[in-house]
C-alpha cells in the first residue's frame, strides 16, 4: 500500500507539473523508498524481533528508543495529536542528515524564493535526499545571482502519507529535543494549509512549546524545562535582532 501511494503521489505529480521535474520528483521518490526500506517498528526492536533487527541496536540506543515511544504516546493522550505508525517506526540512516534544503533569495532581500508542489502546495524552500544534488542545484541558482544557503535537515513530515520515522541521526539530540521534534513533525499532520508555510510552521512551533512545556512539567524535570525555555527565549530575542 504505501509504494502504491508514491506511484499515484508520482503520477499526480507529473501531470500536475510535465516531466521537466522528473529527475528532481525520481530523487525524491527514490530518497523515500530508501527510507521506507529502512524503516522498523521500534517495539519490535526493542523486543529483539529477528524480523525487525537490521543491526544489534546499543543499550543507549535502546533507551531512547523506549523514550521515543513514552513521548509518542504523550503526544496522543495529552495534546490530541494524529494517533497512528509516525514515530512509533525507526530508520537507521548512513548519512549525517536525512535530507538538505535550499533556500533563496535575491540580493538583499529577506524574501525567500517559492518552489510549488501539488501536495504541499507552494514553499520557501527545494528539499533533496542527496547533498551532492543540492549543491548542484543550488549552484545554478547563485549563477542566477540568488543567495543560496544550503541546510541539513533533521526531520520532515509526510502529511500523514505514510509512517514518518524517527531517525538515527536525531538520537544524538537530547531527549528533550526529540521529544519537541515530535510535537513538531506530529503538529504538521494535524493541520497544515498548502501554501502558507508561516502559518503552517508558526502552528507546529506553537504545538511543539506547549507540548514540550507539559511533557517535561509532568516528568518533574525542571532543570531541563528551565535550559528548554531559555533556549526558545534567546532564538525569538535573535530573530528579533535580524529582524
Amino acid at each position: 500500500m504505501r509504494f502504491l501511494r508514491i506511484f499515484l503521489l508520482l503520477t499526480a505529480t507529473l501531470f500536475a507539473t510535465g516531466c521537466a521535474n522528473l529527475g528532481y520528483y525520481t530523487q525524491a521518490v527514490t530518497g523515500q523508498l530508501d527510507i521506507l526500506g529502512r524503516t522498523r517498528s521500534i517495539t519490535e526492536l526493542l523486543d529483539d524481533s529477528p524480523v525487525a533487527a537490521t543491526r544489534p541496536l546499543s543499550p543507549t540506543v535502546k533507551a531512547r528508543l523506549a523514550t521515543v515511544l513514552r513521548v509518542r504516546d504523550f503526544a496522543t493522550q495529552a495534546l490530541a495529536l494524529p494517533d497512528n505508525d509516525s514515530y512509533r517506526v525507526y530508520a537507521d540512516l548512513d548519512r549525517a542528515q536525512v535530507a538538505w534544503n535550499i533556500v533563496a533569495t535575491p540580493e538583499f532581500s529577506l524574501t525567500p524564493k517559492e518552489w510549488c508542489f501539488p501536495v504541499a502546495g507552494c514553499v520557501p524552500y527545494r528539499g533533496y535526499f542527496s547533498r551532492k544534488h543540492a549543491q548542484e542545484f543550488a549552484s545554478a541558482l547563485r549563477d542566477d545571482r540568488l543567495d543560496v544557503r544550503v541546510a541539513g535537515v533533521a526531520a520532515y513530515s509526510t502529511l500523514g502519507w505514510f509512517r514518518d520515522p524517527v531517525f538515527s541521526t536525531q538520537l544524538r539530540r537530547s531527549d528533550t529535543d526529540i521529544a519537541a521534534l515530535i510535537f513538531h513533525e506530529l503538529a504538521h499532520q494535524k493541520l497544515y494549509l498548502p501554501g502558507d508555510a508561516s502559518f503552517n510552521e508558526s502552528f507546529a512551533t506553537t504545538v511543539e512549546i506547549e507540548g514540550t512545556r507539559l511533557w517535561l512539567t509532568q516528568g518533574g524535570d525542571k532543570t531541563a524545562l528551565d535550559n528548554y525555555l531559555i533556549d526558545k527565549t534567546r532564538q525569538s530575542e535573535f530573530v528579533d535582532l535580524l529582524l
